[in-house]
């Protein structure tokens, strides 16, 4: 009696042992606890079909339904941010601008934007003590006057022509080796498109408030008694570090 239950014992044992390594065996093999990147089902660590998780990651199909709103432009980095002003009835020009279609923004904005770019002369001139009537802009190194440079700057778009050198604004550039580098001359090139190392801000400034040669406002020392005889109004004074190569995507890491 005692053989025969510890035979059943042992069979039951057994039996147990099977089972147990057979529900194992299906658990490795159970389609939904694995991630099977081909089968077209949502299994294992996917969060989609056949994508995410262990997978290859899911692209987002884009949608383009509802209602949307232009909130930014940035043909023209910093522009509208120096000149964009206040208006009556508006809360923000440059709100406003951001969301005007750029066919319209010249009509729009030209006026406001040689008003601001006047009060900043005013305001350079009490801090010169001179009288405001006496300092305004002159016409830059592109022999635009301030009309024409804030009609052209209003229109946040960045033209690019097929034609010319790529630049924002190359002041060392001589193209007809007649000497004369930011002496208007018809021989300038100039917002015809930009390149990752064009320092835009810097060649806003410029076009803005460094006059026909470029330099009226740098801040330098003219009559070298160690201070400077202008305000430096043509540079931001942050250069350029990023790293640039010649295949993409072109910008290195950031420093």
């Amino acid at each position: 009696m005692k053989l025969n239950t510890i035979k059943y014992a042992l069979l039951s044992i057994l039996g147990l042992a099977i089972l147990t390594a057979c529900n194992n065996d299906d658990d490795m093999m159970d389609p939904i606890a694995m991630a099977i990147c081909d089968d077209g089902i949502m299994n294992g660590t996917e969060t989609g079909v056949d994508c995410g998780g262990s997978c290859e990651p899911c692209i987002m199909a884009l949608d383009f339904s509802g209602s949307f709103t232009q909130v930014d432009h940035m043909g023209r980095p910093g522009i509208n941010t120096v000149l964009g002003y206040d208006m009556e009835g508006q809360p923000s020009v440059k709100d406003a601008q951001n969301r005007t279609i750029p066919s319209e923004m010249g009509a729009t904005f030209q006026a406001g934007y040689e008003a601001r770019l006047e009060q900043y002369y005013d305001v350079y001139a009490n801090l010169l003590g001179i009288d405001p009537e006496a300092l305004n802009y002159e016409n830059n190194i592109l022999g635009l006057d301030a009309a024409t440079l804030t009609g052209y700057l209003a229109s946040d778009v960045l033209e690019i022509s097929p034609n010319l050198p790529t630049t924002y604004f190359n002041p060392g550039t001589d193209f007809d080796n007649d000497g004369r580098i930011l002496v208007p001359d018809g021989d300038e090139v100039a917002l015809t498109g930009r390149t990752l190392t064009d320092d835009v801000i810097d060649v806003s400034l410029i076009l803005l408030f460094g006059g026909t040669e470029g330099d009226r406002f740098d801040g330098s020392d003219k009559d070298m008694d160690g201070n400077p005889d202008t305000p430096r109004l043509t540079s931001d004074g942050v250069s350029l570090t990023a790293t640039v190569s010649a295949s993409f995507p072109y910008v290195g890491n950031p420093e």
